[in-house]
């Protein structure tokens, strides 16, 4: 299973190289206030692919790091009523022990 694995990881590899060596000609980007710069294709290529990738992660982490704090939140709410469950339970049977016996 590793190997087919591998093999499958050394085609894309051939493939990815392949498409920047056919890509490899520059490209003017144009920016703001008249400045510009060239690229290579595959160069601006992948800029763009990181910077989706980088935007997809921090809007995950985002969520992410909202989740676990409403898990920790509800964790100590259930931690506290779990105290007073037991709490009010312990009163119950210390309070029926004073009971007068019919």
């Amino acid at each position: 299973m590793r190997a087919i694995i591998w093999v499958i990881r050394l085609l894309l590899f051939f493939l990815l190289f392949g498409f920047a060596i056919k890509n490899d000609q520059l490209v003017t980007l144009h920016s703001f206030f008249g400045s510009q710069w060239q690229l290579p294709l595959v160069f601006v290529i992948l800029l763009t692919f990181a910077a989706g990738a980088l935007l997809g992660v921090t809007a995950t982490l985002a969520s992410l790091v909202r989740q676990r704090r409403e898990i920790s939140r509800l964790r100590r709410q259930l931690e506290l009523a779990e105290r007073n469950k037991v709490s009010g339970e312990t009163a119950l049977t210390a309070g029926e022990a004073q009971l007068p016996m019919p």
